[in-house]
């Protein structure tokens, strides 16, 4: 036991000596290229320069007009969406020691998306526009109760993932249900393309309604950075170094929710996300897992906002849908981290 916790200690005094700064710089780089790349790609062209001189106009432009309502929440949606799944996924990754572990673990992304669907079942989000991500972030509150109902605040790790798999086993038949008894092929339709996941036809409404409970979600997380390099030398040493685990394991189960089930109820289901991202930048850290919540933000608003722009490339006409361009790339990677893990295991 001391030779392990003396070599995981190692490892991380390495990982501290390791810049993040060139790493930081780097994805912010990319960020900034790809955000200019998202606000003048579309259907009609719109100079930047021109859009942006509008904006305190009395009557703006075109231009301005499709900047300010269309182009922009999108993308700032794409960056805080891609922010959530990559920091959930690390710290999610971290509290378990597992590199397959991933934000729709819990059900919260489940449970999400039937709020969501429940709402267009019931013909809900044809008359109020925010019902949708309304119904949504219900659902992600709901499972966190269910979950410390169920497993109780106190319970273990194992026990909180096992009850979150029967959670979102329930919300999947649940809307699959919905589906089944949907009341026309129109509400079975519009339940299906949401379900699909994507960032189009967002507003500045969505972002205000989700961008609070995100943040929430944010600094919980972020608090649970030391406690996660104490759990990597394993339980027993986190707590002789006076980490409360009860309280780590709280802090990241509902700040995921909360971040999450806002995300998934605006732009419906996005995969894989928050495995990628922490997988790829965990060696460019070190392995040290408080210092990849911050990149794992940045890295998952790069990666998000890149197949956001890919889907408007790829398919001008009828845009393909965000959810399922991450799930054609993530399904791949993940049968890949599969294999690699049990060749590690052998």
């Amino acid at each position: 036991m001391t030779q392990i916790s003396s070599s995981n200690t190692l490892s991380l005094d390495v990982a501290k000596t390791r810049p993040l700064f060139p790493l930081v710089a780097g994805l912010s780089l990319a960020l900034l290229v790809l955000a200019g790349l998202s606000l003048t790609l579309g259907k009609v062209e719109v100079p930047l320069v021109e859009a942006a001189r509008g904006i305190f106009a009395k009557d703006p432009p075109l231009a301005t007009i499709l900047l300010v309502e269309i182009r922009l929440p999108r993308l700032i949606l794409a960056l805080l969406v891609g922010g959530t799944l990559g920091l959930c996924g690390a710290t999610l990754q971290g509290l378990l020691r597992n590199p397959l572990a991933a934000p729709g673990l819990i059900g919260v992304s489940s449970s999400a998306a039937l709020g969501a669907v429940l709402m267009l079942y019931f013909g809900l989000a044809q008359s109020f526009p925010l019902a949708l991500p309304i119904g949504g972030i219900t659902g992600a509150l709901i499972v966190v109760l269910l979950i410390y109902g169920i497993a109780g605040r106190d319970s273990s790790v194992l026990t909180l993932i096992l009850a979150g798999v029967a959670i979102s086993s329930l919300a999947a038949a649940l809307t699959s249900l919905a589906l089944n008894l949907a009341p026309s092929p129109y509400a079975a339709y519009e339940i299906v393309f949401w379900l699909l996941g994507s960032l189009a036809d967002r507003s500045f409404d969505h972002v205000a309604l989700v961008a609070p409970l995100m943040a929430v979600g944010w600094l919980m997380l972020l608090s649970t950075g030391r406690a996660l390099d104490a759990l990597s030398l394993g339980e027993e040493t986190a707590a002789t170094l006076g980490f409360h685990l009860q309280r780590v394991r709280f802090a990241a189960i509902v700040g995921t929710a909360l971040a999450v089930g806002a995300a998934v109820s605006v732009t419906g289901g996005i995969a894989f996300i928050g495995l990628v991202v922490p997988h790829l930048l965990r060696p460019l850290v070190g392995h040290q897992p408080s210092r990849l919540l911050g990149v794992s933000a940045l890295g998952g608003a790069v990666l998000l906002l890149a197949g956001d722009i890919a889907v408007r490339l790829l398919s001008p006409g009828l845009e393909l849908k965000l959810g399922v361009l991450t799930a054609i790339i993530g399904a791949p990677f993940f049968l890949y981290l599969i294999l690699k893990t049990r060749r590690e295991m052998r």
